[in-house]
């Protein structure tokens, strides 16, 4: 596999890509509204935030890669 590959396949899909953009955008919430107090949990919850929406709009999860994982559909 090049390297190339490792960072630009698409290989989230279906109810994976629906759950990751739901978890982000409800994070997102969180945040906005200031429901967290600061410390480390609002980090953490930046951090679901900021992947679950990065990975959703890239469709592209590295993890999943590594692992030779995929729930994207198959492109013939």
């Amino acid at each position: 596999m090049k390297l190339k590959d490792t960072f630009t396949l698409e290989n989230v899909g279906g109810y994976d890509l629906l759950f990751r953009a739901l978890l982000g955008s409800v994070a997102i919430v969180i945040l906005a509204m200031d429901l967290i107090e600061p410390g480390l949990w609002k980090w953490v919850t930046a951090l679901i935030a900021f992947s679950g929406l990065f990975t959703s709009i890239t469709r592209h999860c590295t993890p999943y890669v590594l692992i030779g994982f995929s729930t994207a559909e198959k492109k013939d």
